[in-house]
This record gives C-alpha cells, structure tokens and sequence, in this order.
C-alpha cells in the first residue's frame, strides 16, 4: 500500500499478521505493491502514520515483523523504547543493549531498519547532538525530528539545545 505523507509516499508492506516494511519511495515510482489484498496490520499501519503526521498520534501500536539477524531485531526493539521527543546516541544504545563497545553495529543496524518512522531510527543521533545519516535523507531526519518537537540547527546538522 502506498500512502502520501508530507515527506513524499511511503510503501507499506507486511503480512496477514505483521507490518514488514515501511519506506519512503522515490517520486513516479510504479506502485507493484498495490495489486495485492490489504492486510489488516497495513490497513492500521496507514491509519496510524496518518494520525502521526497529522499531530494526533505520538507513538505507534503495532504488530510488527522486521526482517533481520538476531542483533538488528535487538536493536529496533530498543529503538521502539526511544519515546516521543527524545533520542538517543548510538553509544546509548549499545549500552541499553549490553553492548557498550557495539556502536558502531548499531549504527549499521540503525541504517538496516526496514520499517522508517515506526521503528524510530530518526531518533539516533551521534555523539554531541550531531544528526548523522538516514536512510531516508537528512531532510527528512530534520522533519521528522522537527515535527516530534525538537529544535534543530539544519545549518549545523545538530539538534539546538
């Protein structure tokens, strides 16, 4: 299923049981995703980034089913734990995992994450408050961290405290 978000369409994915993907697509892109039946998890998945967008949702409540080794599936659980208005660092994260000297993984386990803006990996950033890549493109890290309601210094590609 494709859905129109402020960031450009998004394709979502998954099965009759789990959301599996969620990513933002390049504009004119065929839609090949479109002929099959919704499951009931897309369907909810649509109505909740909708909801997101629009400023009347904050987190998201979701059967999800990411595809992944065992190291990236710890990962993005404990992305899910990072809440609204807040980040984390890599070196964070690896510490929440156990892992302290792991950042590095985490970092190729952030930029792996196949379901964007659920499994919140806009919200990793790197050591001093710099924001640091995404898979989605800078612009749209800025706009996700800016719509959840963190200043942000786009010049200096670092959240403003």
């Amino acid at each position: 299923m494709i859905v129109d978000t402020p960031l450009g369409p998004v394709r979502i994915q998954g099965t009759d049981s789990a959301v599996t993907h969620l990513a933002f697509m390049a504009p004119n892109t065929p839609d090949d995703a479109q002929a099959g039946r919704m499951s009931a998890p897309v369907a909810e998945a649509a109505r909740q980034l909708e909801a997101y967008f629009a400023g009347r949702r904050d987190a998201f409540d979701l059967p999800l089913a990411p595809d992944g080794t065992v190291f990236q599936k710890r990962v993005w659980r404990t992305l899910c734990e990072i809440p609204n208005q807040q980040t984390r660092t890599y070196g964070d994260i690896a510490k929440m995992l156990g892992q302290p000297g792991a950042s590095r993984a985490v970092g190729l386990a952030n930029a792996r994450n196949p379901i964007a803006v659920v499994i919140p990996c806009h919200r990793v950033i790197g050591a001093n408050d710099r924001l640091t890549g995404y898979a989605g493109g800078m612009t749209r890290k800025i706009w996700l961290l800016t719509h959840e309601g963190h200043r942000v210094d786009a010049s200096r590609q670092r959240l403003a405290r």
